[in-house]
């Protein structure tokens, strides 16, 4: 597997999943993973996972969140209301911001 992707995306932004089951929701990422270049995001994708009970947890069935390949989701911009790419802008200051590249608006504050 390719380790070598590169993403503008940040954990805490919305995004649109572009394929798979869950096509056309909108989330937020909870969780970054560079090296499978994969996202986790809330109430996407769910799986279920039988776990024995322990001292500490209950045994039974858990679902939670299974990580999505990075291509099948998109930052989702509110003002359009669609998923857009993220271009990159030096400032004024010297700061180098993300922003949607359709609208040009800044993403980072």
């Amino acid at each position: 597997m390719n380790t070598d992707f590169r993403t503008s995306l940040r954990k805490g932004d919305t995004v649109i999943v572009t394929a798979g089951k869950d096509k056309g929701k909108q989330v937020r990422i909870l969780q970054m993973l560079p090296k499978k270049n994969a996202v986790l995001v809330e109430n996407v994708n769910m799986m279920k996972r039988h776990t024995k009970q322990d001292q500490k947890n209950e045994g039974g069935i858990v679902e939670k969140e299974a990580p999505l390949h990075i291509s099948n989701v998109m930052y989702y911009e509110t003002i359009s209301g669609k998923g857009v790419r993220i271009s990159h802008k030096t400032l004024e200051d010297g700061r180098k911001v993300r922003c949607a590249a359709g609208s040009g608006e800044v993403l980072d504050k």
